[in-house]
């Protein structure tokens, strides 16, 4: 179980592996913001009756969620494929089924064209980027981690995770430059579409790369061996729900930190300043471009520190470097309302800052250490599992409570969740062995 990793050479050029790793991720969290932002902006006056205003934007942000609880169903699915058929042809199918729901968002028809069809649509294909999500991670961190020369594991898996701080810039970048050019009358009208469509550029980049992809070493080697599983979502769940649960708590911080800090953060940033029946503050009024401006520096902060964390795991170990991280998280968590209350647009640019740094430290390493974890014919429904079930967790929760939790307790209460939540995260890892050192090759369930 510890050997040391053979030097098998890699088939796949080191960008290749990035570029097909990295893509998807890229339009995760691409798509994510930018249906975020048209949610708020535009889907409650475009795919709802025009009635009630409050109750259009509900519905409008609850179709948030929906991705979220579709995860799950994409990562048994696609795990199931990624583990039977190989890890090429289903992030091929993962990617088509992703890219194209968010190209047909685009497409939509509003409320006032077809009616009651519209907010069905809309559902019917955010779910249909749920699905492909749920897949789309785990089979990238494969695709990463096992062509990873000897040692390098932690490097290469940074691929995929750098699809985030990409993501966030191309999307907030992307609004921005629509909104600027275009005004906010044509954005709501029909300026939104733009962002969808142009993730179609990213999908054709994904799909041309990823069909010359080799399929990985490590999975041929274990299907040579006979390993492949009949149901590899159910043994995985029947023989490793430890490390199901130990994954997921691990992950969980991770999305707790990037869901306080892009949603919660913005929204507090952006609303005017006020307090709340309990007397804590609400808003800082700083202007929605002035905010924006701030997550694209962040951006970059983010994907710095984030191929650096891979290098630093490599060299450490991925057990001791996210303990030292989740610590820096736990603290950062309890500094919240020294750096917010009162604060201006240079101060939640130091906010940004910090905990997008804190965030590329723990997003690098997860995609050599969750596909560590489990052996190769479960591997990716195992690390698909964790990670998704970490987005229910860490995603979902926050985005709902987060505001409420400042308006009865302050910043205080919201970085007390932040540092409870790291708690957990610790006490997974104190949990977790080393796996810097093994063989994927030799690891079998």
């Amino acid at each position: 179980m510890s050997a040391p990793a053979a030097a098998v050479q890699p088939r796949n050029s080191a960008r290749q592996v990035a570029i097909a790793s990295l893509v998807g991720t890229a339009i995760e969290f691409y798509d994510y913001y930018i249906y975020a932002a048209a949610a708020v902006l535009v889907f409650n006056t475009q795919f709802f009756p025009k009635g009630d205003a409050s109750i259009a934007t509900l519905l409008s942000l609850s179709t948030l969620a929906l991705a979220f609880v579709a995860r799950p169903v994409g990562s048994a699915l696609f795990g199931h494929f990624g583990d039977r058929i190989g890890r090429k042809r289903t992030l091929v199918a993962s990617l088509l089924t992703m890219g194209l729901s968010t190209v047909a968002i685009g497409l939509l028809p509003s409320y006032e064209q077809i009616g009651v069809w519209a907010p069905i649509l809309l559902c019917v294909f955010r779910i249909g980027q749920g699905i492909g999500l749920g897949g789309e991670w785990g089979g990238a961190a494969l695709v990463a981690t096992e062509n990873a020369p000897a040692g390098r594991r932690g490097w290469f898996g940074t691929f995929p995770q750098l699809g985030a701080p990409i993501g966030l810039f191309l999307a907030n970048g992307g609004f921005f430059l629509v909104s600027y050019f275009l005004g906010p009358e044509a954005m709501v009208a029909w300026g939104w579409r733009i962002p969808f469509l142009l993730s179609f550029v990213m999908v054709a980049v994904g799909l041309y790369v990823r069909l010359n992809l080799q399929e990985s070493h490590v999975f041929e080697q274990a299907e040579k061996a006979g390993r492949k599983l009949h149901a590899p979502v159910a043994a995985v769940l029947r023989q490793h729900g430890r490390a199901i649960l130990l994954g997921t708590l691990i992950m969980t911080t991770t999305y707790v930190l990037f869901y306080l800090m892009t949603a919660f953060v913005q929204v507090y940033s952006k609303s005017p300043v006020g307090t709340s029946p309990a007397g804590h503050p609400t808003g800082l009024g700083i202007p929605a471009n002035i905010f924006t401006g701030i997550l694209l520096i962040g951006a970059i902060v983010f994907g710095i520190f984030t191929s650096l964390s891979g290098v630093l795991a490599d060299a450490m170990g991925r057990r001791l470097w996210l303990i030292l991280v989740t610590l820096g998280i736990m603290a950062f968590g309890l500094a919240m309302p020294a750096l917010l209350t009162n604060g201006t647009p240079m101060t939640v640019l130091v906010f940004i800052i910090i905990g997008l740094a804190l965030m590329g430290c723990t997003f690098g390493p997860m995609a050599a250490l969750l596909p560590e974890m489990f052996p190769t014919e479960v591997r990716y429904s195992g690390a698909s599992l964790a990670y998704n079930f970490a987005s229910i967790v860490g995603a979902s929760i926050p985005t709902l409570v987060a505001l409420d939790l400042n308006k009865n307790f302050g910043l205080w209460g919201v970085g007390l969740y932040l540092a409870a939540n790291g708690l957990l995260t610790l006490g997974a890892l104190l949990a977790t062995r080393e796996t810097r050192l093994l063989d994927l090759t030799l690891v079998k369930a």
